[in-house]
């Protein structure tokens, strides 16, 4: 099993990816539940997300901590893919 990228900062911006961990909040959410190839890929992500903030100097802007309706809306989506 891939570890999570998680560093417990969970905070979204306002494109709804984690300031600390670099997902957005769809990859947060079932990451136990996803193979090793797709938390790869999702990591993958991870690594250009965060490429591109330390590149462009924008760590996120406003940012605010993930509410229990946008976790829910999250799950939901994933879940009905």
């Amino acid at each position: 099993m891939i570890e999570s990228p998680c560093v417990a900062c969970c905070r979204l911006n306002s494109d709804k990816v984690c300031v600390g961990c670099y997902r957005h909040i769809t990859e947060i959410v079932d990451w136990n539940r996803r193979t090793d190839d797709e938390n790869a890929a999702i990591l993958q992500q991870v690594a250009i997300r965060k490429r591109q903030t330390e590149h462009s100097g924008n760590n996120g802007g406003c940012t605010s901590p993930i509410t229990q309706a946008e976790w829910l809306a999250a799950k939901q989506q994933v879940r009905n893919r």
